[in-house]
């Protein structure tokens, strides 16, 4: 068992089928929840699952199916199209977390991307933050070229 970063390849069909609204104020509602090191996540997930999914050591931080991100509509940088989120916060926390799935809440719970955090990352009675990369051809979390 491992997580693999990988947009998921459901995704990739189903972008052309209409079936993913990145658009910030009348798009689809977007999360992303946090797994343990015994999750499989990679290019063949297909949707969000509550197994191996973290749960908090203490406190109340973190909830099953993770927490909801805010969308920047997607733009062009030179010929790549870039989608973004404002970073998440998961503050008095204490979990430990090995990897995420960004998934479509609104359409079926619809995989979008797996993210490996490239071990397990732990906190306690702190604050968890996942900061998205710069929305650029080069750096982008979702990128269409």
């Amino acid at each position: 068992m491992a997580i693999t970063s990988a947009v998921c390849n459901s995704f990739k069909t189903e972008v052309l089928q209409a079936l993913h609204n990145f658009t910030a104020s009348s798009g689809n509602t977007f999360k992303i929840a946090l797994y343990t090191s015994s999750a499989t996540l990679n290019k063949s997930t297909t949707a969000y699952s509550a197994t191996n999914e973290i749960s908090n050591t203490s406190g109340s931080a973190y909830s099953a199916g993770g927490a909801t991100l805010t969308s920047v509509t997607p733009a062009l940088s030179t010929d790549t199209a870039c989608c973004d989120f404002a970073d998440v916060s998961f503050t008095s926390a204490s979990f430990t977390a090995n990897g995420c799935l960004i998934y479509n809440d609104t359409n079926a719970d619809r995989a979008v991307c797996a993210i490996a955090f490239g071990g397990d990352k732990t906190v306690s009675s702190g604050t968890f933050t996942i900061q998205f990369p710069a929305a650029d051809a080069s750096n982008a979390i979702i990128r269409l070229a």
